[in-house]
């Protein structure tokens, strides 16, 4: 049982404890609970933690933990029906990001979600580098605004081209830095070109800033060129929003002739594009260089992130763009969220100037060679007539489903059958041209729980 959950069932023991105690009554020492439920003293300190959080318990240093006053229920539920007519007819659906961030039951294989098993975390590392960073001199003060110089140049470089210290920002993560770019670029109401299939983070950013994503479809070599040129000229959009490297949740690499047209369409158009670059880190195959490495008048705006892989909480990315963009974005991060955390900053550029950085890399390529290679192996096996891609990257496989089957169903037929997949459907900003299923390798906790999870999938399916 990892910690986490030992803390959740410590939790849930005292908490049915504490409900049938007196309130004031004290609750056993911390010694007698590590030796009765057989747990850590740091475990039985968290779950304490937990319970004071619900105001179920008081803590008192020196004297112990004790049940506290209950309150008085409320008589009849609060109305809160006025504020369906304030709040008006605007939402947002977080459905979809929610499935991707919500942890699978237990016993639940996960072939679904965006980061990297914590195996593969540098989860040693990160805390070796947070340690030291926590202990810098003013590391707990404002930074820099725009970031770290030290981040932003070690950005720079990584990236390459022509890119400067001064041409790149710091932000709070990918998903913040496509909402700020979003809202930097396109007023409410604006449509936006967006890849179909795309990544349904960024469908559900736009849809919340109230903009209106338009399709252009993807095929083995990425977007289409000629396609994106028929979408701009049809909705008199001004941005487009590409994944061109280890596409989400293709895995498409947009090839090299394509890179160049699809800028030279913006560039005919007037146009942005938005890189989002999420999954450079993750190659098993070398990645071409970034579209931003072939603009030469600011059209590409370039989202560099590095949670993938690293860990989900180390929500640190770069935002790289030129000329008068590049104010507009800085000004709309700073009123939105002032600065991305110092210590945060702090700790990645820690990581990431340690001789252990490019061990990892090397470690993670390796391990998603041969992770992808056992999920595809598996899929020969159980779903021979399926049709699998073989990605260069990524985290992701994208399975074309026959015709005829409701892939959202089957999604929730194999969850119930202990498997975590995600249906293909909500990454389409339009109607779906045939079912898909997106499976993650990269989030299983073996090989053979990969394997495992292929053969459940192909239970439900032949079912």
């Amino acid at each position: 049982m990892n910690n986490d959950s030992s803390v959740a069932a410590l939790a849930d023991s005292l908490r049915s404890d504490v409900r049938r105690m007196r309130p004031g009554e004290r609750l056993p020492s911390s010694r007698s609970l590590v030796e009765r439920h057989r747990v850590s003293p740091v475990t039985v300190s968290r779950a304490l933690g937990l319970l004071a959080a619900e105001g179920l318990v008081v803590t008192r240093p020196g004297s112990g933990a004790f049940a506290a006053e209950r309150r008085e229920a409320a008589a009849e539920p609060a109305d809160f029906g006025w504020q369906a007519v304030t709040l008006g007819d605007r939402s947002v659906d977080a459905a979809g990001v929610s499935w991707l961030l919500t942890p699978p039951p237990e016993g639940v294989i996960p072939l679904s979600g965006g980061y990297l098993h914590p195996a593969l975390q540098p989860v040693r590392a990160l805390a070796t580098a947070a340690a030291r960073a926590a202990r810098r001199p003013h590391a707990w003060e404002t930074p820099r605004l725009g970031g770290m110089p030290e981040l932003r140049a070690w950005f720079a470089r990584t990236v390459g081209g022509a890119v400067s210290p001064a041409d790149v920002e710091i932000t709070s993560g990918g998903q913040q830095s496509l909402t700020t770019v979003l809202r930097a670029l396109l007023p409410p109401g604006a449509p936006v070109l967006v890849e179909s299939p795309t990544y349904l983070g960024a469908l559900a950013v736009a849809r919340a800033a109230g903009l209106h994503p338009v399709p252009v479809p993807v095929d083995a070599d990425g977007v289409r060129p000629d396609l994106l040129g028929e979408a701009f000229a049809l909705s008199g959009a001004r941005v487009f929003y590409s994944q061109p490297t280890f596409h989400n949740p293709t895995g498409t690499v947009l090839s090299e002739e394509r890179r160049a047209r699809v800028l030279d369409v913006a560039r005919a158009a007037g146009a942005f594009v938005i890189e989002d670059d999420f999954a450079r880190h993750l190659g098993i195959a070398t990645p071409p260089p970034p579209l931003l490495a072939g603009d030469t008048d600011g059209r590409v705006v370039h989202i560099a992130s590095l949670t993938k892989a690293t860990a989900p909480s180390l929500r640190v990315a770069a935002v790289i763009a030129r000329g008068p963009v590049a104010e507009r974005i800085r000004a709309t991060q700073l009123v939105g969220e002032f600065f991305p955390a110092r210590p945060l900053q702090e700790t990645l550029l820690e990581l990431v100037s340690s001789p252990g950085w490019p061990r990892h890399l090397r470690a993670v390529r390796a391990a998603l060679r041969s992770r992808r290679d056992a999920a595809l192996a598996a899929f020969a096996r159980e779903l021979p007539e399926l049709r699998v891609n073989r990605p260069a990257g990524g985290l992701h496989l994208w399975v074309r489903l026959p015709d005829g089957v409701d892939d959202t169903a089957l999604a929730e037929a194999a969850l119930r059958d202990g498997v975590l997949v995600s249906a293909g459907r909500p990454f389409f900003p339009a109607e779906a041209p045939a079912p898909h299923l997106r499976i993650s390798y990269g989030t299983a906790d073996s090989e053979a729980e990969l394997a495992e999870g292929v053969r459940r999938l192909g239970e439900v399916l032949n079912s």
